[in-house]
């Protein structure tokens, strides 16, 4: 794996983990636990969010990054040499 691909799924694993414990939070509104647990999981992807676009560019629309059209510049999915 690259370091994109393994930054990308670090992110998104503490993001599942985030959003899976925000749905029981639903119905348990008073898990303190819970609530504890979501927010360690959000501050954890935070450095990594933070590292991923300062290399590769932003994640999502609406990130604040002074490299707004470095992506453009990567090949796309369907260049990419792996697949030859």
């Amino acid at each position: 794996m690259t370091e994109r691909e393994i930054l990308l799924k670090k992110i998104s694993t503490y993001q599942f983990a985030a959003l899976d414990l925000q749905l029981f939070l639903d119905t348990h509104q008073n898990d303190k636990k819970t609530l504890e647990k979501m927010k360690e999981y959000r501050d954890a992807a935070k450095p990594l969010i933070k590292e991923y676009e300062e290399k590769f560019g932003p994640l999502t629309k609406s990130a604040n990054n002074t490299n707004n059209w470095r992506w453009i510049k990567a090949p796309w999915p369907w260049e990419s040499e792996d697949d030859n």
